[in-house]
């Protein structure tokens, strides 16, 4: 028996047990496309693909989202490129936005599909890391014959889910390769490798959601690098990364209604009522530093006498 005849017969199997598919996420994403997308496991097919007017107008909804991700993806495939690994950038709705490749690779990933243009969803071509990763919201590796098609079990890859500035899912990031000798241990180096990328294009995206906006770190435990908040000039929260919103349980009505970041952070102050004496003083401070400490200067800026300015700094103990 030809190990394609093999593996289509073990998903059939596995997938009509409903214990397997409640204890693995594998099986669950097989019993999916039998059931939903009512595929084949010994279908022989590649990736749906968009024309060249659909993905024109896809790429244009995805402008922002491919810039802030360029560099990032530069800098990925600097490091596993040379190891006959193949980038796709896609959309929420897998569609591949943009790729890395070494030429010498081009042939054999084209061949499979993993292409710009391509539709990397479970609907479209089974169990894969974009469309599971998509399906399920979290970073995912399949491992060759862990691919729902037969066509697809010399493949691996590794996904991650990419969300945007109100923390919904809004892309993914996925490295793939043909490589006989990739072992569990390599595919958890790039496991690593991808979800890193992913998160700094998470960060990418959040920071240019919010120009001008001021950015406070949140604590929270080893997630605190993306755990941001966007902050205005009032000290009201603009926006916060998922990590954040599920830190601080935030969602979007409580920031929409206007929430000062102190509150959000539950600072403690023992004097509830002195957020504009300190807001006074803070300002003071602000604008000796820019002035070198020169009162009459910094006076000057305030639009306030020399005068006013000294007393002010005297009743708020400003030096």
């Amino acid at each position: 028996m030809s190990s394609e005849m093999a593996h289509a017969e073990r998903v059939y199997a596995s997938a009509q047990h409903r214990s397997a598919a409640a204890s693995s996420p594998i099986v669950a994403s097989w019993s999916r496309c039998l059931s939903i997308h009512r595929l084949s496991p010994d279908d022989d097919r590649v990736p749906l693909r968009l024309t060249e007017h659909e993905f024109h107008d896809t790429r244009l909804r995805s402008e922002r989202l491919i810039a802030e991700a360029a560099d990032e993806l530069d800098r990925l495939f600097s490091t596993v490129g040379k190891a006959a690994c193949c980038l796709l950038l896609t959309d929420r709705d897998g569609v591949a936005l943009d790729r890395r490749g070494a030429g010498g690779d081009d042939k054999e990933f084209h061949r499979l599909g993993l292409w710009p243009g391509a539709i990397w969803t479970e609907a479209s071509v089974g169990t894969n890391g974009i469309g599971t990763a998509i399906a399920d919201e979290r970073a995912v590796t399949i491992h060759r014959d862990q691919h729902f098609l037969s066509s697809n079990i010399r493949l691996s890859c590794t996904t991650a889910p990419i969300r945007d500035h109100r923390g919904e899912l809004a892309a993914a990031l996925d490295i793939s390769t043909c490589r006989e000798d990739a072992n569990e241990m390599t595919l958890a180096i790039l496991s690593q490798a991808v979800r890193d990328t992913a998160l700094r294009i998470e960060i990418n995206l959040f920071r240019s959601a919010f120009p001008g906006a001021r950015f406070i770190m949140v604590p929270a435990g080893c997630h605190s690098a993306m755990a941001l908040l966007a902050v205005d000039k009032d000290d009201l929260v603009l926006g916060a990364t998922r990590a954040a919103r599920m830190a601080l349980k935030l969602d979007d009505a409580r920031i929409a209604a206007g929430l000062a970041a102190s509150d959000a952070l539950q600072e403690d102050r023992q004097d509830h009522g002195s957020d504009l004496i300190e807001a006074e003083r803070a300002a003071l401070r602000r604008v000796l530093s820019r002035t070198n400490g020169k009162v009459s200067q910094a006076a000057s800026l305030l639009g306030i006498s020399r005068a006013t300015m000294h007393r002010k700094m005297k009743k708020l103990a400003v030096q």
